[in-house]
């Protein structure tokens, strides 16, 4: 009786439960997927996109749903590599395990389209600039034919920019006539002619190789496209210097497709009225020794980076080459803990992008960024292009390697800004060199390699070795004028002014309208005390190249120093006109101003001097000195003066007699009589024994104003 009972309550346990059960949900195209495609996918799969098929219908999207299925479940489409819980960023393309889950389940019942009152519009595409017609689009001069067969080709061309003036750019977009056919493009600008040589070397639109040094990314951006991505636009009050007369350079990686290929690109430009009242930096973290071992699997290359300012992050991107297999960034806090920038559990070199947080993350000073990139160069990693497995070293090319994590900040304090950046140069410098030495034990005979770390090794004042640089790179190339320049530069920057001269020489009787040349043998006859003879090649360096402001910039120097002080403000007037963001032009036209007794206009030209190079000790000193000791009371500002003075002495880290000097008159004219005996006193001090007799007469002329209470007015 009572297994009865028993049996006959399941049995009606399990008819209740099978009557309370929802009857499973069919997954339609109009009500459950179409949704899902067109705001994550069509705007690669849609007519003229990046993708090789659109999306956008039932008709087309029903014969690749078992691929599409495969490819969301693989989780390698829509293409977002970041790992969820490890940083969150805006306009994510990850799925999330429903809508996998409903694609799957979609093709496993056949596809259905279902209701179709029930589908969604698709999205639509024009031909227009989403932002509105570009304030200026740069165009490859030429269209690029991409054979159809080999390898995936990287090729940059050079684009020039000419426009009247220093312009701010606020947002830019990339477009390609072909997209399926261009990967990605990374962008950079040079303000000097170093990518157009390498162009005009190549008889094909653009050139394969090295992107020269001169060409760098605007303080604080990286410039890059991938397909799907919208318009870039900068934070408020963060647009970027775009100056007059430079080149674009854009990398475009190309996909061949076994047809030739038409390729046309072009970049709109969208410009502020205003300049930026804040400057972002770009924190690179890297390994340039990478060297990796055949059949190694986990090979390791990690670098860090202590902050030494307060900043907030606001963006990241890695970058990594086919072996890289895994890749970590964190930020250690000063209390220990440990908050995750990016994680990337399956890189693909294919798939790059930047990401942007969805909020900043604050870092403060203190904290250590590291990043930790694994490589597998074994047999066994279906991307590795080498079989068998070969070494694999540090380069630029595809078939190298490369480890860099790039975090773009910005310093919560805008006088922090100098100090990050100065931080990140002594970082990076001594990486990049360590860098290019391994490239060139490569290809030794590479003259772009031999030239560029030359320029490292000036940067890092290291200037024999920069000469070594360029004479290895003059041996490769004995007649070509270029490479007696850049020797007799280097030898210059060492005042070794007879060998600079005969190299200038040389590159003159192999090209005697070489303007370059002329302005340094200029300044090597000048340094042999030849005034005459150098002004005579000043001259034809203006003659030959007009727009050469360097040139007129030292003949004003040498017109001073004759005492020709009016045609030498003409001269620096010129070399400002010609570039108006020439820092030393106008630091120059200041010091005219002084000579000439004209405090205001001496006043704007510091001002605009420091505009254009912040935190210049030079200009600070000059500018502060005017505003707390002007005799001209409606000139003076004791509290800008002092705050000039103040940042100056931390920047020559109050060993600068002139610097201390200033801070004292300062301190005085703010009524702080005892600090500024002690500044007056501690100039003093700095002075060399041997120093000029005059000025520390004059310190102590104002030492006893200052112990007086009294201040310090240049009609004293």
């Amino acid at each position: 009786m009572g297994q009865n009972l028993s049996l006959t309550a399941a049995v009606l346990w399990i008819a209740t439960a099978a009557q309370g059960a929802a009857a499973p949900t069919t997954v339609t195209f109009a009500k459950d997927v179409a949704p899902i495609l067109f705001q994550q996918c069509a705007s690669c799969h849609r007519p003229g996109g990046a993708a090789p098929f659109s999306v956008l219908t039932f008709a087309e999207a029903r014969p690749r749903a078992k691929s599409i299925a495969a490819a969301v479940q693989r989780r390698t489409m829509p293409p977002w590599k970041p790992e969820p819980g490890y940083g969150e960023f805006v306009a994510g393309r990850r799925l999330t395990d429903e809508q996998i889950a409903a694609i799957v389940q979609w093709a496993d019942e056949g596809a259905p389209l279902g209701d179709p009152a029930a589908l969604p519009s698709p999205p639509e595409w024009t031909d227009d600039w989403p932002l509105g017609p570009p304030d200026l689009i740069v165009k490859m001069p030429d269209a690029y034919r991409l054979p159809p067969g080999g390898p995936d080709r990287i090729r940059n061309f050079v684009i020039p920019i000419r426009i009247p003036a220093r312009r701010y750019v606020k947002a830019w977009e990339f477009r390609t006539s072909n997209p399926p056919v261009v990967h990605h493009a990374t962008m950079m600008i040079d303000p000097t002619r170093a990518s157009e040589q390498r162009d005009q070397e190549d008889p094909e639109p653009g050139y394969e190789g090295l992107i020269p040094l001169s060409a760098r990314n605007p303080d604080g951006y990286f410039l890059g496209w991938t397909p799907g991505q919208a318009p870039s636009v900068v934070q408020d009050r963060m647009a970027w210097p775009l100056e007059k007369d430079g080149d674009l350079v854009m990398m475009l990686h190309l996909r061949p497709t076994g047809a030739w290929e038409t390729i046309e690109a072009s970049v709109g430009l969208y410009f502020s009225d205003a300049p930026p009242t804040r400057t972002p930096a770009m924190i690179r973290l890297n390994r340039q020794d990478i060297d990796i071992p055949p059949g190694e699997q986990r090979y390791t290359a990690s670098d860090s980076y202590a902050l030494p300012v307060d900043v907030d992050a606001y963006s990241v991107q890695p970058h990594a080459h086919n072996l890289a297999k895994e890749i970590k960034g964190w930020a250690t806090l000063p209390d220990g803990t440990k908050t995750w920038l990016i994680y990337i559990r399956s890189w693909d070199f294919h798939w790059q992008d930047s990401y942007r947080y969805a909020n900043p993350v604050r870092l403060p000073a203190g904290t250590r960024l590291t990043m930790e990139y694994t490589y597998d160069n074994s047999q066994s990693n279906p991307v590795n292009p080498n079989r068998p497995p070969k070494p694999v070293t540090y380069g630029q090319r595809t078939s190298d390697e490369m480890g860099d994590l790039w975090i773009q900040v910005l310093p919560r304090e805008p006088a922090d800004l100098t100090l990050l950046n100065s931080s990140l140069r002594e970082k990076l410098l001594p990486q990049n060199i360590s860098g290019y030495q391994m490239m060139l034990k490569a290809d030794p005979d590479n003259v772009a390699l031999h030239d560029d770390l030359a320029l490292l090794f000036s940067e890092a004042g290291d200037l024999r070795q920069a000469a070594r640089q360029f004479t290895d790179s003059l041996r490769l190339r004995p007649n070509a004028p270029a490479a007696h320049y850049n020797l007799g530069k280097a030898l210059l920057a060492l005042r070794e002014w007879d060998e600079a001269g005969a190299r200038f020489r040389k590159a003159l009787e192999l090209d005697p309208n070489y303007a370059f040349a002329h302005h340094g043998l200029a300044l090597a006859l000048e340094g042999r005390g030849q005034h005459d003879a150098a002004l005579q090649h000043l001259r034809e360096a203006i003659r030959l190249a007009p727009a050469f402001g360097e040139a007129y910039y030292n003949l004003g120097v040498l017109l001073q120093m004759k005492g020709e002080v009016d045609e030498a403000l003409t001269a620096y007037s010129r070399a400002a006109y010609i570039d108006p963001t020439y820092a030393d032009a106008h630091f120059a036209i200041g010091l005219v101003r002084v000579a000439q007794h004209r405090p205001v206009t001496a006043i704007a030209s510091f001002r605009r001097a420091l505009e254009l190079r912040r935190d210049w000790p030079a200009a600070q000193v000059q500018l502060a000195w005017i505003l707390a000791t002007a005799s001209d009371g409606s000139v003076r500002n004791a509290k800008e003066a002092l705050l000039l003075a103040e940042r100056a002495v931390r920047f020559t880290e109050r060993q600068d007699a002139r610097t201390l000097d200033v801070l004292a008159a300062s301190l005085a004219a703010n009524g702080d009589f005892d600090r500024a005996v002690g500044a007056a006193e501690s100039a003093l001090a700095a002075l060399p024994p041997d120093g000029d007799p005059t000025r520390a007469a004059g310190i102590r002329r104002r030492l006893e104003l200052y112990r007086d209470r009294k201040t310090y007015t240049d009609d004293r």
